[in-house]
């Protein structure tokens, strides 16, 4: 048995991760990754998950160290037949904040200066109110959470979900109008066009056209999602 949910996020703060660097512009993609939903859904941190990862790979109270460890932590959703989409910017504006910092050369030792010449960057942020939709698929029944936080500020989002209908499932060629993890397609479809959205840890395709098998809805039209799809790590 296969569940889809179709889950929408509405933000109630600005949204910011560095997607890319331009100069001193720090530009957020109105795309959210499928790794950072994981952790924020808190699937990552569930009771399953728990007693089958070593403690020292937990994030659950404590990150001794900035080293992700995404295959460690994702694997185990793999096991139980979960995996979240990427989350495509259903209606979303962007606001555009400067900051300031101080150049700190005095604070070096044996270095004297008499200036104190400030420098600057902008952050490119998703603001409030904009709307993402991405898609839960389980083997079984989920309950997720209403609130979550995103992103390097640890911006609060609502999320609302809907469990579509029974899916169909049958094979062909298709094209999915939602962003996609490359790594977790290729392997079982064969991948016949896209647009790459550059953006760490591992670059998003859009407006695929792939041949294989996919998920789609009598009552939903338009709607094709790729099926077999669970988190893979090396090429």
């Amino acid at each position: 048995m296969v569940l889809i949910y179709r889950c929408q996020l509405e933000l109630h703060d600005s949204l910011y991760y560095a997607t890319r660097e331009i100069g001193r512009l720090y530009e957020t993609e109105p795309i959210i990754h499928n790794y950072a939903l994981c952790y924020a859904l808190g699937l990552v941190d569930s009771e399953i998950y728990s007693t089958t990862v070593p403690e020292e790979h937990s994030y659950r109270y404590f990150c001794p160290e900035q080293v992700p460890k995404y295959e460690e932590h994702l694997t185990p959703l793999n096991e139980q037949g979960i995996y979240v989409t990427p989350a495509l910017a259903i209606s979303h504006s962007a606001i555009l904040n400067t900051w300031k910092y101080a150049n700190n050369n005095y604070h070096v030792e044996m270095e004297k200066t008499q200036k104190n010449i400030p420098s600057f960057g902008r952050a490119k942020e998703i603001a409030p109110e904009s709307e993402f939709e991405f898609f839960v698929i389980s083997q079984k029944e989920l309950k997720l959470p209403k609130w979550i936080r995103l992103g390097k500020w640890m911006s609060k989002a609502e999320v609302t979900v809907e469990q579509l209908p029974k899916p169909k499932n049958t094979e062909g060629v298709f094209t999915c109008n939602h962003p996609l993890n490359p790594l977790d397609v290729m392997f079982t479809h064969q991948v016949i066009s896209y647009d790459v959205v550059n953006m760490p840890p591992v670059s998003l395709i859009q407006n695929v056209q792939m041949r294989g098998q996919y998920y789609y809805f009598d009552d939903v039209k338009n709607l094709k999602i790729p099926a077999c799809m669970e988190y893979r790590f090396r090429g």
